[in-house]
């Protein structure tokens, strides 16, 4: 194992939960309401298919536009004052401490993943930070984690994902690697498949169990084909 990834939005900070209620508090505006299964497919990705219900609900002539701006407006006020999800920080001093490298890859902009990490005095901590304005397609194509990998000058082998949705773990299964699941609020009720781990938080195993988890996984595997 060389290099552990990071996904941003949900895991590091959890801007999911104060997402949905931010979308769930400006749609209710308009009389029409948000399930969480809904929002759910927009997690980890764009919001396309998120913009796409609010059409169905609203009809063809429904502002999207205004219907974000005070989404916008709200998720502002909540995340006022941000703290790193438990155990984040923890990990990222014991994957330093460990020598291992350290990226980052989220399908938001990379304004907005330095603004946070620089807020939370973690910015420092990674070697490679990989975003939307880096590739064509954001999670769950493999796009970022490809280019994680490129700029790490990695196998898929020789690292480990962190992920809290079902884009991002599709995501990190199709460039080749393995996933460990710390879902958020709003991701907890998912049906997570094909990942190599799943935990409440980091504050569960440290990052030498996940790693020794996922190496007896390995050789376990090995041994039996």
């Amino acid at each position: 194992m060389k290099a552990i990834i990071f996904d941003f939005d949900g895991l590091i900070i959890d801007t999911e939960t104060a997402w949905y209620e931010a979308f769930k508090e400006s749609l209710n505006f308009y009389q029409a309401e948000l399930p969480l299964e809904e929002f759910a497919k927009c997690i980890g990705t764009d919001d396309t298919v998120l913009y796409e219900y609010f059409r169905k609900q609203l009809g063809e002539s429904c502002n999207t536009e205004e219907i974000k701006l005070r989404a916008y407006e709200i998720h502002n006020e909540r995340m006022a004052s941000v703290q790193a999800r438990e155990g984040v920080k923890e990990y990222l001093q014991e994957a330093k401490r460990s020598g291992y490298k350290i990226a980052l890859a989220s399908s938001s902009s990379r304004e907005w993943v330095t603004h946070f990490l620089g807020e939370l005095s973690l910015l420092s901590y990674f070697e490679v930070i990989v975003t939307r304005d880096d590739v064509e397609k954001v999670k769950p194509e493999p796009d970022l984690y490809l280019k994680a990998l490129n700029d790490l000058n990695i196998e898929a082998r020789e690292a480990i994902v962190f992920e809290d949705s079902l884009n991002g773990l599709n995501a990190a299964v199709a460039a080749g690697l393995k996933c460990v699941i710390v879902p958020n609020q709003v991701t907890e009720t998912l049906n997570f498949e094909k990942h190599a781990l799943h935990l409440k938080s980091m504050a569960e195993k440290s990052l030498v169990e996940v790693i020794r988890h996922i190496e007896n996984l390995e050789n376990s595997t090995l041994n039996n084909s």
